[in-house]
């Protein structure tokens, strides 16, 4: 039996297939596809028709596996390959689009070689300068290669990440590079990632190049593909697009989506650039109000998925400007843009207003000091809206105490007794133990924080609350939001070197007050709460709540301190709050029921009861949001 299988054996080695000579087979495959366009009569026929992308798959096979026996030596196959020109002769087959659809499979086999062989190859001549005349061919009009023409471009710039020094073949001949930023910015691969291994490198492509003109060219042009007549809803609930991505999610598919998602992929691509390369923002005016609507839905909707800290503070500077003195009622064209962007916060339409307001949450919501600074910060430095010599009652602070002589001073408001008279409120039993007036000569901290809390928790008259009556609407819940919000604000500022306290007002005589364009527009519409639509309300108070939770103490004083002296003509949220609560109840003697109409609307707005009509619905609605602000406020 042993010699049985010694014979089988035997004869299997005898009968075996020769061994295949690589370089043979290689040559063999290249001139089967040269013959082609020598032998073929039929010019129409596509070339996945034809046996070309098999050979040349074939040819990449070879090559990579000559690569790993021949280890550091460059095989016969890559020799011939760099002897012949053959990268050469298929960037011209690609060119000419013979047979239809050369190009792509040129573009493969050029991704793949630049991929999988793992000798630097850029450096040669005979490789290099095909690689720039294929790069010029990216990004034409009508390409209809663009998949093909991203994963050659990203095998480009995957192989300068890893042999950096080639960068300058790759620029050799007119900056070829730069015009791969022209296609659609979809699979393009990250310059900071790739393109830009040092510093210096950056700073050619930004300076000595024109690739930020193409950017913001590219840009542009993404944009007014982008149709006016797309819903502002849609462009709002769009959760973003990532460059990689190959296209959206069926989730966010809509009218006009397609060319949504390749402008806001451009972006991403471009704010992955980490501010390398330095993109002018523009935005695109329209005095229609849809016009109006679309575009400040589009820039909201910028504003939140951009990532670079540079790019970021580009686009700042260009809606926001660059003023860091006080405001003056008056300073209406300083920064004409900033001004519209304000005023448009308080336009007629409401629809207007509120997707502007959306924009202005977008904007606070980003790590940028200066946001904070032009729209509201600077207007609060010099601590003007506080009569001069007044200070903060807070040991804390270390500054002197007038607790006092305010807390005398707002009970004895008229709006203040109006509202105690009739109300019921005298008697209403506090969240917090409040302390007596002597009590706050020389008050603590805990007691402080009681006495602010409830200033914001009992400014509601009684027969106007309804959240009590409800299961899970209580106060607890924003505590908890509350805490989340500071601790990432927190985080947020943490490196912006705000003061650690509010400081003293100077003794000489107080100067004009004036809060900003902003925060004017954000309290004229606070003050309108009981006449506005539901939605819109939402959103200014979201907006206010936003500020108010930044960590910055002339922020903290100004919106969240109701004991603060203010200065003659100046307003402060508390006291424009507690004028709505005048005004609140003078309307409300006039409903009947007022309790159980607002019971009803508020379970209407949670989902629990079916719409129905209601008198005074638009004021009944106002009066729930003015409660639901007040506990936002005093949680904060």
């Amino acid at each position: 039996m042993f010699n049985k299988v010694t014979s089988f054996l035997q004869q299997a080695l005898e009968t075996r297939e020769p061994s295949i000579n690589l370089l043979d087979s290689f040559v063999d495959h290249w001139k089967a596809i040269t013959n082609y366009y020598i032998e073929t009569t039929d010019e129409s026929r596509p070339v996945k028709q034809t046996d070309i992308p098999w050979r040349l798959r074939q040819m990449l096979d070879i090559l990579v596996y000559e690569e790993t026996q021949q280890g550091e030596e460059t095989g016969p196959c890559m020799e011939y390959l760099l002897q012949h020109k053959i990268l050469e002769t298929l960037c011209t087959l690609g060119k000419a689009q013979y047979p239809p659809g050369m190009s792509q499979q040129v573009m493969l086999f050029f991704s793949k070689v630049l991929s999988q062989i793992q000798k630097p190859v850029l450096h040669l001549i005979n490789v290099y300068r095909p690689v720039q005349k294929l790069i010029h061919l990216c990004g034409l009009p009508d390409s209809m290669t663009e998949t093909e023409e991203s994963q050659f471009l990203f095998a480009v710039c995957t192989r300068v990440k890893k042999d950096p020094y080639v960068l300058n073949y790759i620029l050799e001949m007119n900056t070829s590079l730069d015009n791969c930023t022209q296609s659609t910015g979809v699979h393009n691969h990250s310059f900071n990632e790739t393109l830009c291994p040092s510093q210096d490198t950056g700073h050619l492509l930004a300076e000595g190049t024109p690739l930020c003109h193409l950017l913001a060219q590219r840009l542009t042009e993404l944009y007014c593909l982008i149709p006016s007549s797309l819903d502002p809803a849609d462009i709002h609930s769009y959760s973003g697009a990532q460059w990689r991505c190959d296209s959206p999610e069926e989730s966010q598919s809509f009218p006009g989506s397609e060319n949504v998602h390749s402008f806001f992929c451009f972006l991403d691509y471009c704010s992955d650039m980490k501010g390398r390369v330095m993109l002018i923002f523009k935005l695109w005016s329209s005095r229609s109000e849809v016009g109006i609507l679309v575009h400040t839905a589009l820039l909201s909707c910028s504003v939140r998925h951009i990532r670079s800290p540079a790019l970021l503070e580009e686009l700042v500077q260009f809606l926001l400007g660059s003023d860091t003195h006080c405001e003056q009622p008056q300073d209406t064209h300083t920064h004409i843009l900033r001004y519209r962007l304000i005023e448009h916060c308080n336009h007629i339409s409401d629809e207007i207003s509120i997707t502007t307001l959306r924009l202005f949450e977008e904007l606070l919501q980003k790590p940028s000091k200066s946001i904070l600074t032009n729209l509201v910060l600077r207007n609060l430095e010099k601590c003007s809206y506080r009569l001069p010599g007044s200070g903060v009652t807070d040991e804390r602070h270390g500054v002197e105490s007038d607790v006092l002589e305010e807390t005398e001073e707002l009970e004895e408001d008229p709006f203040f007794t109006d509202m105690y008279e009739d109300s019921g409120l005298g008697g209403q039993e506090p969240l917090l133990t409040l302390p007596s007036v002597r009590e706050r000569h020389n008050p603590s901290a805990h007691t402080q924080v009681a006495d602010i809390v409830n200033s914001f928790l009992c400014l509601v008259p009684q027969e106007a609350k309804t959240s009590h009556l409800v299961q899970g609407a209580g106060y607890d819940t924003y505590v908890h939001d509350a805490h989340k919000l500071l601790k990432e604000c927190i985080a947020l500022s943490r490196d912006w070197n705000w003061p650690d306290s509010a400081k003293t007002t100077e003794t000489n005589p107080a100067t004009d007050f004036y809060e900003g364009h902003f925060l004017q527009i954000l309290f004229d519409r606070i003050a309108r709460i009981l006449e506005q639509p539901y939605e819109l309300n939402l959103q200014v108070t979201s907006v206010l709540s936003k500020l108010a939770v930044f960590p910055h103490a002339h922020l903290h004083e100004y919106l969240l301190d109701p004991y603060i002296s203010l200065s003659p003509g100046a307003r402060s949220l508390f006291s424009t709050l507690v004028r709505v609560i005048g005004d609140l109840m003078q309307r409300i003697q006039h409903i009947q029921n007022v309790t159980d109409k607002l019971m009803m609307i508020r379970r209407q707005l949670m989902g629990l009861e079916e719409e129905t009509m209601v008198d005074h619905v638009t004021l009944l609605k106002g009066v729930i949001v003015l409660e639901e602000f007040c506990k936002e406020l005093a949680a904060i």
